[in-house]
Parts: C-alpha cells; structure tokens; sequence
C-alpha cells in the first residue's frame, strides 16, 4: 500500500518556520484604495531607450537575413519590430522638440519680463532726476 503523505518531518518545518509565511487570516485579501494610485507602479520595460537606433538597425539587418534565406515571414516579424522601435525614435524625438519649444517660449517670456523691469527702472530713474532739476 502507498500512502502520499510527507514522511518527512524536516521538510514540513523547514516550509511552517523558515520562511515569512502568513497564514490566510493575517492578510489584507483587497485593497480598500481604489481611487487612489498609492500602490501603481509603472512597469519598466528592459530595454534601454537611449539605444533605440541600434535597435531599429539590428532588427532591420535581422530582416534582411532573414529575406534572403527565405523566410518571409520571419522577415516581417523583423520588420515589425524595426518599424516599433522608428515609431518610439519619432515619438522621443518629437518630445524632446516641445520641451525644447517650451523652454524657448519660457525663455523669451522671463527675458521680457526682464526687460520691462529694466524699463521700468531707466523711467523711473529718469522720473528721480528730472524732479532733482
């Protein structure tokens, strides 16, 4: 006759004492925060987003290999993801343009505001002087 319990009792307590275990009563079983976004936290994806041109060229040539062994749909599997990777370069590259758009209208807005204060004080100084004389 086979029986299919643990014989071993080492083993049952290395699993109940060793490890940080919680029985099903001690634990939280929902979240009562929905609203709020406390414990969101976005995944961070592997890749490196500085290296998305290197990307786009290995899967481009990994394409082109491919095409020329004969594997079509390999190929456009390659293809694929060349043409994922050019869309985040362009998606990068047109961020970067409006931050750099904001930064110059930022720029221009504090320069003016600099030079209507500097107006302000030549008229004002100029206002000092001519009730002097």
């Amino acid at each position: 006759m086979v029986t299919f319990r643990n014989n071993n009792p080492r083993r049952g307590s290395f699993r109940r004492n060793d490890r940080n275990f919680k029985p099903n009563n001690d634990r939280v079983k929902f979240n009562s925060s929905f609203s709020n976004n406390e414990n969101f936290h976005r995944k961070i994806s592997n890749r490196n987003s500085h290296n998305v041109s290197k990307l786009i060229e290995k899967y481009s040539n990994l394409a082109r290999e491919a095409l020329s062994s004969g594997d079509k749909i390999l190929s456009e599997n390659y293809f694929q993801h060349a043409d994922h990777f050019t869309r985040i370069m362009n998606e990068q590259e047109q961020i970067k343009k409006t931050k750099l758009n904001e930064a110059k209208a930022s720029n221009l807005e504090i320069n003016k505001k600099v030079e209507s204060l500097a107006n302000e004080g030549v008229s004002e100084q100029d206002k000092i002087q001519k009730d002097a004389i």
